[in-house]
């Protein structure tokens, strides 16, 4: 059933393999540099991730992101985080993202704060993840805040959340959790492991969350041997497995263009796997290396009308 009528939630319905991307809001006053990152994104992705002080460190806010990037011709997904609002500020961003061109909102608990810019920062978590999926299903489907009042129009967003399918002591009753509480689709840590990847989607299909949820598979092409041993020592639920060091190690100065060969085979198994709707490609501040992986995928031309 289509509820928010946004483009990516056409798109998965329809049955296509969807794409996403992200781009990520300046460090400064200056919109120049998310409106170049959304430029060079269109007619890439379906809908790009405008992310939200990531890593704990100040950005500019997300609501004012989404507007330039729906500008620049590319559906938002406005991440909202727990982290940094109560559940009026929550609300007002839900109301302003949707104001200003957003049509998805990623559900997110937020990056740890204490050890970037701001290690005295103090954490709201008003709400948890799943009080945000509430807060934002109950305005998209009763047109009602928290507290039973109305907003007339409200924001009729579709709702996503992330997860870490290969941290270790994984639970798949959260995402379960994240599902009963009204949330479409999922956006995974980055996969290097394909074949652990395949595992984690048979145990969970028994429990039919790919028949209630679109699950976007998370993928990002290294530059290099330092980067992919950086994310597998410091991202949550990333396992990098050897194999693609020692290839990214082999190829001295062409370390970048083999990250992009060794991302195009991963999407190539990740869209064998049943159950699986898209993926999620992040250029970790490169957008051309996100062109290219989509490109060799095979993933273009994007549909224009759906």
């Amino acid at each position: 059933m289509i509820r928010a009528g946004s483009r990516l939630e056409r798109i998965l319905h329809s049955g296509v393999f969807a794409v996403t991307a992200e781009v990520v809001p300046p460090r400064s006053a200056d919109p120049g540099p998310i409106i170049d990152q959304s430029r060079a994104l269109v007619g890439y992705a379906d809908a790009a991730n405008v992310t939200d002080n990531p890593a704990g460190t100040a950005h500019m806010t997300p609501v004012a992101g989404c507007a330039f990037v729906a500008e620049a011709g590319l559906e938002p997904i406005v991440q909202v985080t727990c982290r940094d609002r109560n559940r009026l500020g929550l609300t007002a961003d839900l109301l302003g993202s949707w104001a200003l061109g957003a049509r998805n909102v990623l559900s997110l608990s937020g990056d740890p704060a204490s050890a970037r810019d701001h290690p005295d920062a103090v954490v709201v978590n008003d709400l948890d993840v799943l009080g945000l999926i509430r807060l934002a299903t109950g305005l998209r489907d009763e047109g009602r805040g928290l507290a039973g009042q109305a907003f007339e129009p409200p924001p009729r967003f579709f709702v996503g959340v992330a997860e870490l399918p290969l941290a270790p002591r994984y639970d798949p009753a959260r995402l379960e959790r994240k599902a009963d509480a009204g949330a479409d689709f999922v956006q995974t840590q980055i996969v290097y492991d394909v074949d652990a990847f395949g595992e984690w989607a048979e145990r969970l299909a028994p429990r039919g969350i790919f028949e209630r949820m679109f699950v976007l598979a998370g993928v990002a092409p290294p530059r290099s041997p330092a980067s992919a041993r950086y994310v597998r020592e410091h991202l949550p639920g990333v396992v990098v497995p050897d194999r693609i060091v020692e290839a990214l190690e082999a190829a001295g100065p062409d370390a970048a263009e083999v990250g992009v060969s060794l991302t195009v085979e991963i999407v190539a198994g990740l869209k064998a796997i049943q159950g699986i709707a898209g993926v999620h490609v992040m250029g970790l501040g490169k957008e051309e290396s996100v062109r290219r992986v989509i490109e060799a995928a095979g993933l273009l031309p994007r549909p224009t009308v759906v």
